[in-house]
């Protein structure tokens, strides 16, 4: 039976040569996960100088209280769309173009929180999302238990979660919006050890080819939108506000 956690092609022949092999796969699977955590780690940080810079500034309060919200709202949604539709279309460099104007656009929209919590709140979530987020991808990275049939689950999850946002928009019950910040956490952590497993797994598929520096990108940005998000959950549950 196949290993999911160990990607490692079947390799045949002389002792010598396997084992060569196989430390040049470990090699090139240790370079490509790097690569995943750089542009992922980049992205969260140029978010989160966007986002402060943006909301120290005197442009903040005009247009996040103005119809051009919604604009910075949805624009990186629309990205996310475009770069999982256009995948195969778009080149690597149009990809990371793409990333990163998305990295900007959610800093943008996430600069609403340094006018709703307080610093010390924000960055006290931050590092404990941090510490949740590295412990997670390493679970999932160096578990030999299959994770594949989770992905269902929670990304059923996600979408009862917007059906829930979507309805305390109206209902605006504290109460419910625990509940959700609560469970969003959960799900975001349980799609942290998740998507790292898959992301891995990839790696096997596409080494060598046209298609490794998509996947590094495709990768960095589910793990971005897992630290995001969790990190959104956590703050609206366990944030000081101003």
């Amino acid at each position: 039976m196949a290993n999911w956690s160990d990607p490692r092609p079947s390799i045949t022949g002389f002792g010598g040569a396997t084992a060569a092999s196989s430390a040049a796969f470990d090699a090139g699977l240790r370079s490509y996960m790097l690569s995943v955590y750089n542009y992922m780690a980049s992205g969260v940080l140029l978010t989160g100088l966007v986002a402060m810079l943006f909301a120290s500034s005197s442009y903040a309060v005009p247009v996040l209280t103005s119809p051009l919200r919604w604009v910075i709202m949805l624009s990186p949604l629309a990205i996310v769309f475009a770069m999982n539709m256009g995948l195969n279309r778009f080149s690597t460099g149009a990809l990371q173009g793409m990333y990163w104007a998305f990295a900007v656009l959610m800093g943008l929209s996430m600069s609403s929180i340094f006018l709703v919590f307080t610093g010390v709140s924000i960055a006290q979530t931050f590092f404990a999302t941090a510490a949740a987020f590295a412990g997670l991808s390493l679970w999932g990275y160096t578990t030999k238990k299959d994770l594949s049939g989770f992905g269902t689950f929670l990304v059923m999850g996600v979408v009862g979660l917007l059906v829930a946002m979507l309805i305390n928009i109206f209902l605006k019950s504290t109460v419910l919006q625990l509940a959700i910040s609560a469970i969003g956490v959960l799900i975001f952590a349980g799609l942290t050890a998740y998507d790292t497993q898959r992301i891995k797994s990839l790696y096997a598929h596409v080494a060598g080819s046209d298609m490794a520096g998509k996947v590094v990108i495709m990768g960095a940005l589910s793990l971005y939108l897992d630290f995001i998000n969790m990190f959104t959950f956590l703050l609206n549950f366990m944030g000081s506000r101003d």
